[in-house]
């Protein structure tokens, strides 16, 4: 039986978190992040807490580009505060249902309050992912949930069955990363690579750019694999920005000739949302991403023969993406998380989605990515915003992080508000 209750209050607040270098996809860089922290409280005064990492790059590339850094974050925040004021006094029993019901009209509102009527959908759910979370969360405290699988619905809770005791962390490799920093990573005991393609220019400078950065890499990954790694991997991440098969094609031949296409795990997203042509016959396995957007997309995605899903949670919110993993696991497709850059709590949320997923072919295993690590500023002060900070499965070990049953039974703190966000949104401690 579930309980119902409804939403009656409403706060929000951001902080603003540095980045220790321009971090650079999609053609473009990011200086900061902003971190979005959401309140709901229910009739019953029960409260639900929800984060957010905003990327307006990553939600729409052209928004981004058309003002400042700080004018398109700020203009996220306000489409997040026009959906608290919707969800105010609606009766909470599904977070699914009331996600499905608000989406429509806050896509209509992203459209009139950035002037772009062709806005992409991900600037919308990344705007909804503290909402989401909160809710999910709220919903948990009323209905005494207290692990990750209970909190996902019956409907979707097969493709969550799993109990990986490890999952493997894609390092990821921006365009500007020193290559000494991934002679590092390789000396620690990562094996998995995530190499940021699409390199910045028209698409023959594109081109150059990311066979020159394969080769360095691959170069530096080889020898050190010859030393410490039995085996590395590959991924590829375009964002989009390869607009033709044939240069792709181009790109995967000199992987070939260079020895580092035996490497390749997958290539996510390599064409932009429009391209519509089969990728069955590449030699790879080509993943989504940012093209799938509902159960729609993820079956179009499958006919044209992707044959690996990238979830993300937190930047797309969890409702979506139980509906998405469920299709991905109905048709045997194998999916991974990917990172937002997102912080330390977040990174439970995708961390609690990989590691009851199917483990991920050839690595026998889960499989995500996280960078914040290496990308914040102040990564040490908001590790210490974690409610479980000291757990030791909140650590990477030779580039895995590995899993016992305190992480399933306490389902990586995300239930737990910090004492750092009770103070912040002025909860008292006894209220919880």
């Amino acid at each position: 039986m579930i309980n119902q209750s409804t939403i009656i209050k409403t706060k929000s607040d951001f902080e603003r978190e540095k980045l220790r270098f321009p971090f650079g996809f999609k053609g473009a860089y990011l200086s900061e992040l902003w971190q979005i922290v959401v309140l709901l409280e229910n009739d019953k005064g029960k409260k639900g807490l929800g984060l957010a990492t905003q990327s307006v790059l990553y939600g729409d590339a052209e928004i981004f580009a058309s003002t400042s850094e700080s004018n398109g974050n700020a203009n996220m925040f306000v489409l997040t505060n026009k959906a608290l004021k919707w969800i105010e006094g609606r009766s909470l029993d599904s977070p699914i249902r009331l996600f499905d019901e608000m989406l429509p009209w806050l896509i209509e509102e992203g459209k009139k309050l950035t002037g772009y009527p062709n806005l992409n959908i991900n600037f919308v759910h990344n705007a909804l992912v503290s909402i989401d979370n909160a809710m999910w969360m709220l919903y948990a405290e009323e209905n005494g949930i207290s692990t990750f699988t209970e909190l996902i619905p019956s409907t979707y809770r097969q493709a969550f069955s799993h109990k990986n005791d490890r999952i493997a962390v894609m390092f990821q490799i921006s365009y500007d990363m020193p290559l000494a920093d991934i002679k590092k990573a390789a000396e620690e005991g990562y094996f998995v690579f995530k190499i940021k393609t699409g390199s910045p220019g028209d698409q023959e400078k594109m081109l150059q750019q990311d066979k020159m950065r394969l080769k360095d890499i691959h170069d530096i990954l080889n020898g050190e694999r010859n030393k410490r790694i039995n085996k590395i991997y590959y991924t590829m991440d375009a964002n989009g920005r390869y607009e033709k098969k044939e240069t792709l094609l181009k790109y995967l031949d000199y992987a070939k000739e260079i020895g580092a296409f035996e490497h390749i795990l997958l290539y996510e997203e390599p064409f932009g949302e429009s391209d519509h042509e089969d990728v069955s016959d590449l030699g790879v396995i080509i993943g989504a991403d940012e093209s799938i957007h509902s159960e729609e997309d993820a079956r179009r995605k499958i006919a044209l023969g992707y044959k690996a899903f990238i979830l993300k949670g937190i930047a797309k919110t969890l409702s979506q993406t139980v509906k998405i993993a469920k299709v991905a696991h109905e048709n045997d497709i194998p999916c991974l998380c990917a990172d937002l850059t997102v912080n330390p709590i977040l990174m439970e949320w995708n961390k609690n989605v990989a590691a009851t997923l199917t483990p991920f072919p050839t690595i026998g295993m889960g499989l995500m990515e996280t960078n914040g690590d290496m990308n914040y500023v102040n990564w040490e002060n908001m590790k210490k915003r974690h409610p479980l900070a000291d757990a030791k499965w909140t650590r990477v070990v030779n580039g895995v992080f590995t899993l016992d049953q305190n992480f399933y039974d306490t389902a990586g703190g995300i239930f737990s508000i910090s004492p750092y966000y009770q103070q912040m949104m002025g909860i008292a401690r006894q209220g919880l």
